[in-house]
Formats: C-alpha cells, sequence, structure tokens
C-alpha cells in the first residue's frame, strides 16, 4: 500500500498515522470543521476538510469511499467508533476497488448482529450466557423468557455496542420497564429495534482476548486483558493480562476465542469478549470487528504493533507471526483520560486546554490528540489521552501508573485523571480482586482532593500579576 485514507479523528487518528509514517505509507486526514486545528490534521502528510454537521460528516460512507478513490488511496482504516463496525462502509470501499482495513462486510454484519453470533458459537461449541434464542418479539415474551431462565436479566440491543442499549431487569415489573426503553435506545443508537435477552451474571469479571487473523487461513490470540474495572457499561481501565486469571483459565479463555474466530472465517483485528463468572465458568459476550480503543496494552506486553499488523493482513500478507513466537511479558495498564468531572456525575468539560504535560520515563505512553491551547469541541466522544504504562509485574505497573498519573497535567478542563488515582491506590486493585461492580460499590473513590498542583497555582498568580499590570 502506499496512500490510505483514516476515517476516524483524535487519538486514533494520529496513532494510525504514525504506524504508516513507520511503513513509509502516506497518510490522509479528514476533517470537520470543528476539528480544523485537530492534531491528526496536522500530523498527516494530507488533510481534506469535510463540509456539513459536525458528526454527520464522519458518518457518511458514499463521501468517505468516494474521496478514498479520488485521492488515489488504497485503502480506509476507519479506527474505532464512528463506522468502523458498518459493513454498508466496508461493502462501499469494496465496490470502488478501496481496502477496508477491518473484516468484510458479511463478518461485520454477522458478528454486529448479536443473536446472530450468539448462534455462530453455539454452533462452534463456544459457552454462551442462557437466554432468548434470538430476538423478543413483544414485552411479554420478554417477561416469559425472564421467569424462565431466572432474575436478574439483562435486556440488550441486538446491534448494540460501547454500553449502550443495555438493562438490568431483576424483576417482571422491571423488564415491562424497561423493554419499550431499550428498543427506542437500539432504534435511535443503532437504526434497529432488535432486543434480546440474557441472565445477568452477578458481579463478572469481564476478559476481552485480542485475535488476528490474516488472509491464508492463519488465526493468533495475542493474550488477554481485563476490562472489569467499568461505569455503566463503558471499560475505565484495561489490564493485560488479567492478574486474576490463572495460566490454566488463560489457555482455556484463548482457546475459546480462536475457535471463535475460525469458526466464522475471521480476518484482521478483532477482539472476542468474555464474561467470567463467580464459578470461574466463561461465557461468549459478543466479538468486535474492529481495533478495540484498549489495544496498546497488548502490544505493551507483546511489543507487536497491531495497526501495522492490521495494514500487512490487508494488503494480503500473512501474519508476520506465528501464535508460538507470540509471548507476553511484564504487565500493562491503559487508563482512559476523559474530559469529564467525576464530581458531577462524569459531565463532559469540554473546552480550551491551557496547559498540558505528557508523562514520561521507561514504560510510558500516552497517545492522545491534545495540545497546549487546542479545544477539545462538544460534537464527539469525551477521550482526550489513554495513558499507557509497563512494567515486569502487575504491582509494578500499577505504581507507576501512580507515577505517570502524578507527571500528567491538563489545566483548562477537568479530567477524570485524578480519579484513577484513587482507584489504582484502592486495596481491591492492590490485590488484585475486582469486578464489574468495582466503581458502583465505592462512591467513596470520588472523595479525592481536587488541590491544584503548586506548579499551576503559581502560573495562574503570575497570570493574574502580568494581567493585573496591564502588560
Amino acid at each position: 500500500m502506499g496512500k490510505i485514507l483514516i476515517a476516524n479523528r483524535g487519538e486514533i487518528a494520529v496513532r494510525v498515522v504514525r504506524a504508516c509514517a513507520e511503513m513509509g505509507i502516506k497518510s490522509v486526514a479528514v476533517y470537520s470543521d470543528a476539528d480544523k486545528n485537530a492534531l491528526h490534521v496536522k500530523k498527516a502528510d494530507e488533510a481534506y476538510s469535510l463540509r456539513g454537521d459536525p458528526l454527520g460528516v464522519y458518518l457518511n460512507p458514499n463521501k468517505l469511499a468516494n474521496l478514498a478513490l479520488s485521492l488515489g488511496c488504497d485503502a480506509v482504516h476507519p479506527g474505532y467508533g464512528f463506522m468502523s463496525e458498518d459493513p454498508a462502509f466496508a461493502d462501499r470501499c469494496a465496490r470502488r476497488g478501496v481496502k477496508f482495513i477491518g473484516p468484510g462486510p458479511s463478518i461485520i454484519e454477522r458478528m454486529g448482529d448479536k443473536t446472530a453470533a450468539r448462534q455462530a458459537m453455539i454452533e462452534a461449541g463456544i459457552p454462551v450466557v442462557p437466554g432468548s434464542d434470538g430476538n423478543v418479539a413483544s414485552q411479554a415474551e420478554a417477561v416469559k423468557i425472564a421467569d424462565e431462565i431466572g432474575y436478574p436479566v439483562m435486556l440488550k440491543a441486538t446491534n448494540g455496542g460501547g454500553g449502550r442499549g443495555i438493562r438490568r431487569c431483576d424483576s417482571a415489573a422491571e423488564v415491562e420497564a424497561n423493554y419499550e426503553r431499550v428498543v427506542s435506545e437500539a432504534t435511535k443508537a443503532f437504526g434497529a429495534p432488535g432486543v434480546f435477552i440474557e441472565k445477568c451474571i452477578v458481579k463478572p469479571r469481564h476478559i476481552e482476548v485480542q485475535i488476528i487473523g490474516d488472509q491464508h487461513g492463519n488465526i493468533c490470540h495475542l493474550y488477554e486483558r481485563d476490562c472489569s474495572i467499568q461505569r455503566r457499561n463503558q471499560k475505565l481501565v484495561e489490564i493485560a493480562p488479567s492478574p486474576q486469571l490463572t495460566d490454566q483459565e488463560r489457555d482455556q479463555v484463548c482457546e475459546h476465542a480462536v475457535n471463535a474466530a475460525q469458526a466464522v472465517g475471521y480476518v484482521n483485528a478483532g477482539t472476542v469478549e468474555f464474561l467470567l463468572d463467580e464459578k470461574r465458568n466463561f461465557y461468549f459476550m459478543e466479538m468486535n470487528t474492529r481495533l478495540q480503543v484498549e489495544h496498546p496494552v497488548t502490544e505493551a506486553v507483546t511489543g507487536i504493533d497491531l495497526v501495522q499488523e492490521q495494514i500487512r493482513v490487508a494488503s494480503g500478507l500473512p501474519l508476520s507471526f506465528s501464535q508460538e513466537e507470540i509471548q507476553w511479558r511484564g504487565s500493562a495498564i491503559e487508563l482512559r483520560i476523559n474530559a469529564e468531572d467525576p464530581k458531577l456525575d462524569f459531565v463532559p468539560s469540554f473546552g480550551r486546554i491551557t496547559r498540558f504535560y505528557a508523562p514520561g520515563g521507561p514504560g510510558v505512553r500516552l497517545d492522545s490528540a491534545i495540545y497546549s491551547g487546542y479545544v477539545i469541541p462538544p460534537y464527539y466522544d469525551s477521550l482526550c489521552a489513554k495513558l499507557t504504562v509497563w512494567a515486569l509485574d502487575w504491582q509494578k505497573a500499577r505504581k507507576r501508573g501512580l507515577r505517570a498519573l502524578q507527571d500528567t497535567i491538563i489545566s483548562g478542563i477537568k479530567t477524570t485523571a485524578p480519579y484513577y488515582t484513587e482507584i489504582l491506590s484502592h486495596e481491591r486493585l492492590i490485590a488484585a480482586e475486582f469486578d464489574t461492580s468495582f466503581v458502583e460499590s465505592h462512591p467513596e473513590l470520588l472523595e479525592y482532593d481536587e488541590t491544584a498542583p503548586r506548579e499551576d497555582l503559581a502560573l495562574a498568580l503570575a497570570a493574574a500579576v502580568v494581567a493585573n499590570a496591564g502588560l
């Protein structure tokens, strides 16, 4: 490949630009009016404006595919979010002779349909959570199935993702109250009203396995990540490998993931997600047919550049490694630093970044698209940086994460960075004993001190003195 259009924005677009640069491939950025000063625009070899609605311009498959073709691009990298799991976009690219860096449209469509994915796993012998055989047709049917499998249950949008379109129900009354809400959420967010029902696994561990396959039939796993620290089904902290699994459990879940990928003929990078219950049983949850936000922790422990490997696979080349050659070393943690105020129920905190200082030192990586003076627009996801730390073991990685958080300065907006200091200092994290109920079970984590660092106070005082002096 000689030229790739990046159909995304923010830190993931910058991430792909860097991979292209190392491979000697030209990168093309696209941007909305709100993103004209964005870092991915400045970093790419070429950049083209997309006129129109700030959000909608990134969601127009025809326009993006046509632009890639007209600019002579060999491929499109969709990143994550937006249209990364849109089979129509993958199809548009294929029809124009432009490679879509990801699986084919049929696989995206099949795995994006949660009931179809569930059925595929049943046929492949992968354990799944007890639930409905396909979509439920009515509120009454949902109640009937819930009564049969036992409460609590989860109502889920069939085409859902990113933690949206999911409601827990602890009784028939709650199923009745939430059914229409989930249908409405599914229709608005994903364009389809389909809803299915599953048994709710109480206080599970959320374990996902990174897989990648090529066009020559090779499929490998790159071990697992622990995504149990989450809020309202949105991941906050990711750890690789999971400090909560035994070697036998790790082998078991990774084998499940490879079998799942082989069963559907998977090509390119993807993630197979599982729930681990209190009896140490794994259940298939879903397959994400794209690069994950948390891929840096896998890169940190394996040394494999997943984006470059995606590009190799899309080019028709075989994987550059075999399963036997993949080894993990040490422990890595990724913290999603969002432009949000945790003390105000995580309300978004958009605006100008008055000062930005990135952490550094051994084993520290920061993926971001922010800089001093950058204005975070209100139209997009609140993620502004991903802090990834690596060390030889779990406790050293945790301590390195605390140090890196102390080094990080993002002024002018509120962020979740101080909240992560509380999480990494908690006794359950230290003991590596946590599940998906962790955040909700510990509201005291929000009682952190918001006192500004002395350096920031000194700068603010100096600015005030200069302003008062009329300088």
